[in-house]
């Protein structure tokens, strides 16, 4: 529609010369918009708090309490079905607060396309709303501008764009309006193109608009981020499969307790009706959403102290279900500021710079640090960026590339101020991609002085001389080219310097008969922590991967220092997955997990990663800070975001935010996650096995056709509140200690594994047994029914309170814990059994509990025979403490032979 133009001429603008184009008329744009829609992408629409609420009532438990309930308004069962919709209601109102949390992937991703643009309409530029831009506009980009759309470019003008958030790429991407790019090459490598939600670092340019709103990159990035997850935490996982066996387990207990009453004979319907009531309340772990809700709000605040936030409540204890860590490489591994690492000059001098990022801390490392001053000298000068020290912390703004040379010159205690005082600028060389070097003629002492920085390969073609100890000799270019290739095969982004004395005049005229000054190697350098935080998830058994939309080479060279891979090792880049992706499913598994370390990878090609590994059977978290990490985030099991650097993109899909951008906070992270899940076990298995008792009390109670043991109001009251205290007290447990020296849970390991099942039959048959002995004795000597239930409730609360506190540890004695280390817990346990007293002497509770005063004879007998439970569980710990060692020495045996 446009013919493109002609901007080889310096001093011309692209933007006086795109005023030439009518671009489209008001009438055609009106049109387009209508045909094409806003420029903006849809907000998804989020669940009310009704919606969420009614949801709750969608389990199995729920079912089964649900036709509790309703039989017994049926029997005339009352107070029954009043405590047990109260039930119903609590779990309701705890699971709707637990995920009424708005997802707003979608509406960051809007703000990011919001905003003005400059096209041009009826011949004229004009500024319009960002979402009235249509496909066939004419947009006109300056420095500083967010794109709003996918842009193909007509013209460009020493144009950079900071794509980033789309590649990962941690330098701004030269344009070239002009260059010949496939459709389907990556996107850090259409530089013809511009796309939405990029900003312009530096230049101006003119193009066509090709696409908006959700027919962007970004659009399709959020078409895939705001999509419904397909994958689920991996609590989520095992607390639903543990939810359905539970469920089955019930239903067919209830159908054998039938079979048994009707086997034994004696039993009405009501009776029987009655009983299977009172053995569905029993074994329904009631306390089980407010003790998990508890756990998981104190794993949050326990988390919040080692700047991780918790942005979905479930997600606390993911990190520490996760078996393979998706690293983002820029912002996470790295600072995502370019950093001068090392420095050569052709007389064979080699200085290595530390330090990271803006700040000018570190030193330079070499003999004859002076001859380095006029390298420094040429970068600083040939330089459109800024370096300032505002707010306690060193500022930049430019061209990082640029900003480098500045943090150099600092380290080197070089002057910014004075020395671009001192050598007045006569003339700029503005940096161009077709160039590929800048350069800056100014005053040196009244004298014109031409400094030039560009690629080694452009430069060579301009450089005559080459500086020595000497002065300026012949070029040896094969010296200078080795030099180049040892930096480059080490991942590093080499730039080389020239000058030359000139006169005062065009500066562009001046290129030839240069001196060569040295080359510079820059990286965007590894966080000092990074290295020891990935060690310390291997030790955990968890798996790392570094992805980066960065050059394969410099990928290689930061993995290698992360200890990631060897410099000899392959990477996986975006056009090798593509090719395993056409050979099919077997192609990709064998690529994928041949390789830790992944470069030139597109968005799509990051969640075909991490679907990869989750068809292997990992729980896979995803780290990254960009939009191009969004969709890869939203795929695995949990997303993590970098929360300084972080887009609201990225943040909004994840599930954590890391706050101050390490990726050894992840480390403590998976820490504290590991003991929320150990806490989680730990409920889990004093509920079951309280259950359990109960089951095989009333199981007891049929086969010697004795009438119910407990009613269903009291075996309501025993769940949720004389053990219910202490069920969420045992979430507030510490940390055990050892934590990370445990490979993670497999991912098919359910949450009532063996261990569990073990603790259950144990402590579950040592309970009903005692309790049915106490409740046949009583019948037997002639107690009336109500008096042998009261003994027998009030046993039931002793056995909460003794297996409350063994619970602490599955393997470690109580005597050796420390008693008010779980502060909580302590005060739970007396108070759980002053509650239960204080309600044998409350007059109307009394009486709907059916429960009345001991003596402190009956009391003591009780406790001694609850002090039964503690003997046996100590044994137990004892005999898995021992097997352990046991087998560890067998194995160490084994491998000594």
């Amino acid at each position: 529609m446009n013919e493109p133009l002609d901007i080889a001429a310096k001093a011309q603008s692209p933007l006086q010369v795109s005023a030439q184009s009518a671009g489209l008329s008001s009438h055609e744009a009106r049109a387009r918009l209508a045909e094409y829609g806003r420029n903006c992408l849809p907000e998804p629409e989020l669940p009310g708090p009704v919606g969420i609420f009614l949801r709750q009532f969608l389990s199995p438990f729920i079912y089964i309490l649900l036709i509790a309930a309703v039989v017994s308004l049926g029997l005339g069962q009352l107070p029954n079905a009043i405590f047990i919709f109260a039930v119903l209601l609590l779990n309701a109102v705890i699971g709707t607060v637990q995920e009424y949390s708005a997802q707003r992937s979608a509406v960051a991703l809007r703000v990011m396309v919001k905003g003005e643009a400059r096209v041009i309409r009826d011949g004229s530029p004009t500024r319009i709303d960002a979402e009235e831009v249509v496909p066939g506009d004419l947009i006109l980009l300056s420095s500083g501008d967010r794109i709003p759309a996918d842009v193909r470019l007509q013209a460009s003008f020493s144009l950079a764009v900071d794509e980033s958030l789309l590649t990962g790429e941690s330098t701004a991407v030269t344009k070239n309006a002009h260059a010949d790019v496939e459709d389907n090459a990556p996107l850090s490598e259409r530089v013809n193109r511009c796309f939405a939600g990029t900003i312009v670092t530096h230049g101006r340019g003119r193009g066509t608009v090709t696409a908006t709103g959700l027919g962007t990159e970004l659009g399709s990035i959020a078409n895939r981020v705001t999509a419904e997850r397909i994958s689920e935490p991996p609590l989520m996982i095992r607390i639903r499969q543990f939810t359905y066996q539970v469920a089955g387990a019930i239903a067919v207990a209830i159908a054998l307790l039938v079979a048994v009453m009707l086997w034994r004979g004696g039993y009405g319907a009501e009776s029987m009706a009655m009983m299977a009531i009172g053995l569905a309340v029993s074994t329904i772990p009631e306390g089980l959403p407010a003790a998990l809700t508890v756990a998981l709000a104190i794993g949050m605040r326990r988390m919040a102290a080692y700047n991780v936030i918790i942005r979905k409540l479930v997600a606390v204890e993911s990190l520490g279900s996760c078996t393979f860590v998706c690293s983002d490489k820029t912002g996470t591994l790295t600072v995502n500021e370019l950093t001068i690492r090392e420095a050569v000059l052709p007389n064979g001098s080699v200085y290595k710079i530390t330090g990271e990022g803006v700040a000018p801390g570190g030193k330079v490392l070499g003999d004859r640090i002076d001859l380095l001053r006029t390298l420094c000298i040429t970068g600083m000068l040939a330089n459109e960026s800024h370096l300032d020290y505002s707010g306690g912390e060193w500022v930049s703004d430019g061209d990082i590339v640029d900003v480098a040379f500045l943090v150099l010159a600092k380290k080197l205690g070089l002057s910014l101020t004075e020395h671009r005082n001192g050598y007045r600028q006569l003339d700029l060389i503005p940096y161009e991609s077709e160039r590929a070097f800048g350069g800056s003629l100014n005053l040196d002492q009244e004298q014109p002085h031409l400094y030039v920085k560009g690629s080694p390969e452009k430069l060579l073609t301009m450089c005559k001389w080459m500086e020595c100890d000497s002065g300026p000799e012949p070029i040896d270019s094969q010296l200078i080219e080795r030099q180049f290739e040892s930096l480059a095969q080490r991942g590093y982004r080499v730039l080389a310097l020239a000058h030359r004395p000139a006169t005062n005049g065009d500066a562009m005229s001046q290129l030839g008969e240069m001196i060569f000054i040295g080359m510079v190697g820059m990286i965007d350098p590894v966080r000092p922590e990074a290295k020891n935080a990935i060690s310390r998830c291997r030790h955990g058994g968890i798996d790392v991967s570094m992805i980066t939309g960065d050059h394969p080479a410099t990928a290689r060279a930061i993995a290698a220092e992360l200890g990631l891979c060897g410099l000899d090792d392959r990477v996986v880049t975006g056009p090798m997955i593509r090719d395993a992706t056409a050979q099919g499913t077997n192609a990709m598994d064998e690529l994928i997990h041949s390789s830790r370390v992944f470069a030139r990878i597109e968005p799509r090609q990051k969640e075909q990663i991490v679907e990869t590994l989750m068809r292997a059977g990992h729980f896979v978290a995803v780290t990254g800070d960009g939009v191009n990490d969004a969709p890869a985030m939203r795929r695995a099991n949990t997303g993590v975001a970098m929360g300084k650097r972080g887009t609201d993109v990225a943040k909004e899909t994840a599930d954590l935010i890391i706050t101050d951008d390490n990726f050894a906070s992840i480390v403590s992270g998976i820490d504290q996650g590991r003991i929320v899940y150990n806490n989680i076990r730990k409920v889990i298995a004093l509920l079951i096995a309280t259950g359990f008792s109960a089951l095989l009390l009333f199981f007891c109670t049929a086969f010697a056709g004795l009438p119910m043991p407990l009613t269903a109001v009291q075996l309501l009251w025993l769940n949720l509140v004389a053990n219910g205290l202490q069920d969420v007290a045992l979430a507030f447990e510490p940390k055990e200690g050892g934590e990370l020296d445990q490979p993670p849970r497999s991912p098919t390991q359910p949450i009532f594994d063996a261990r569990i099942i073990q603790h259950v039959l144990i402590t579950g048959t040592v309970m009903g047994l005692l309790a049915f002995a106490v409740f046949a004795y009583q019948i037997r000597v002639g107690s009336s029914i109500e008096d042998a239930r009261n003994l027998t409730l009030l046993l039931m609360v002793l056995f909460g309170n003794i297996h409350a506190l063994s619970s602490r540890s599955e393997t470690r004695s109580i005597f050796s814990m420390p008693f008010f280390s779980n502060l909580f817990l302590a005060a739970a346990v007396p108070f759980a059994q002053f509650v239960h007293i204080a309600a044998m002497y409350t007059p109307g509770l009394n009486d709907v509990l059916q429960i009345k005063p001991v003596t402190i004879s009956q009391w003591l007998t009780l406790a001694g025979v609850a002090l039964m439970l503690l003997v046996v569980e100590e044994i137990h710990k004892w005999w898995l403490r021992h097997r352990h060692g046991w087998a560890e020495s067998s194995r160490q045996a084994h491998s000594t032979i």
